[in-house]
């Protein structure tokens, strides 16, 4: 196919991405404006290197863009939704905890945060959120020194500024040379940020207090962390160990409900289990309760005494007594 060195048209095709264009654009950018609905600061690291020497930089996300919002923007067939600024602030701290859950933990993401964190704390970037779901733009403007060649660049297009919107996915984006198409994309842009909602305080107090970039973490936090970690897809099923049939003076203890769990789970994964808690805590029950999860017909291997229905303890009446 063939091709051309027109960069009219950027598509993230044939070495001609988005990203590679900014890096040549930034360069004699004095200030960078973005517009757009998904901002990931842990794909920042690919492009501030480009804007060490660009004076001001404001960034604009159309806060309730996000797939989750949109939903329920759709179920409810609400025309416009619009938030206060508290509500604003904290829907924004909920969505960059979330970014930052998922995003890779390597040292290139946290430079690039880090870079994030202190232009933003000495005024170099400034990131506001947009209150109302009716914005939808992806819009990039450079405007360039008083003494250069124009006044600036405008790149608008589908790409959001996220490591996929820049460089991964086939994207169609343009971009506009003529001043005027610059000053009507400027003006558009300053409306839209003097109704916006500061959000710099909340993204600085989140990264630093609700994620992994957080320097005050103590050793036993990190330690209580992983145990959450480890543990929390058994902490939300307690409900399964006891969804059959209980006596009805059976007194639940959660630990005795979250060893059948873990026991089901170990059963499941390697065809047999070992319940072996200290006398006293319950086998008995954990392995009832364990037995009436289970399909099919229950085989127990036991001494005569615990065989004996006359021993209010034997397995036939503690079976009896749950059903099993």
């Amino acid at each position: 196919m063939a091709t051309h060195s027109d960069l009219t048209f950027i598509t993230n095709e044939n070495g001609q991405n988005l990203l590679e264009r900014f890096k040549v654009l930034i360069k004699d950018t004095e200030c960078f404006d973005v517009l757009v609905g998904y901002f990931y600061t842990s794909g920042f690291h690919a492009l501030y290197q480009a804007l060490e020497k660009t004076r001001k930089i404001r960034i604009l996300i159309g806060i309730s863009t996000n797939e989750t919002t949109l939903e329920f923007i759709e179920q409810s067939r609400q025309s416009e939704l619009q938030f206060s600024h508290a509500e604003t602030k904290e829907h924004f701290s909920d969505l960059l905890v979330g970014e930052m859950t998922q995003a890779e933990d390597s040292k290139h993401v946290e430079e690039g945060v880090v870079k994030f964190l202190e232009w933003l704390q000495n005024g170099k970037l400034e990131i506001k959120a947009y209150p109302t779901e009716n914005i939808h733009a992806k819009l990039y403007i450079m405007t360039f020194d008083k003494e250069d060649r124009d006044a600036g660049r405008v790149i608008t297009g589908s790409s959001n500024f996220t490591q996929s919107g820049l460089v991964n996915n086939l994207e169609f984006n343009i971009e506009l040379k003529n001043r005027a198409d610059y000053e009507f994309a400027r003006t558009k842009f300053e409306g839209l940020w003097e109704n916006a909602v500061d959000v710099k305080d909340t993204y600085i107090q989140t990264i630093c207090n609700k994620t992994w970039l957080n320097n005050t973490i103590t050793p036993y936090e990190l330690y209580l962390k992983f145990l959450y970690e480890y543990f929390k897809d058994d902490l939300y099923q307690t409900e399964e160990a006891t969804s059959g049939y209980l006596p009805e003076e059976f007194k639940r203890l959660e630990y005795q409900e979250q060893a059948v769990i873990n026991a089901k789970k170990i059963l499941d994964e390697y065809g047999g289990v070992f319940i072996s808690d200290v006398v006293g805590l319950g086998k008995t029950y954990v392995s009832a309760m364990l037995a009436s999860r289970l399909d099919g017909r229950t085989l127990v291997l036991a001494p005569p005494v615990l065989l004996d229905k006359a021993n209010p303890g034997s397995w036939p009446n503690v079976f009896s007594d749950f059903r099993v």
